[in-house]
């Protein structure tokens, strides 16, 4: 599995959340919604959820062991680092 376009749209409001991302996994199947969150202990990823009538949020995509989830994490928060240092800011800000 390969990720072959990662897309960062930089949130403007203060707060936790710092950017939303989309990914496109081989050229063809694409997860939008990832959030970029500032935690307690540093910045980390947050698949797209939603919530259900319980009151509680639950994933709608989600990686299925801990390897591939590290692998994505690390991949967007790169272009996430890179984004940032952009001097250009070709990053959409929403």
């Amino acid at each position: 599995m390969q990720i072959t376009d990662v897309r960062v749209r930089k949130v403007a409001k203060e707060g936790k959340m710092k950017a939303v991302v989309s990914i496109t996994i081989d050229n063809a199947f694409v997860v939008h919604d990832i959030k970029i969150i500032e935690g307690e202990k540093g910045i980390f990823i947050a698949m797209p959820s939603r919530k259900a009538t319980d009151g509680e949020y639950r994933d709608i995509a989600h990686p299925i062991n801990s390897e591939t989830r590290d692998m994505i994490q690390k991949v967007i928060l790169e272009k996430y680092e890179a984004t940032l240092l952009d001097t250009d800011d070709t990053a959409q800000e929403i």
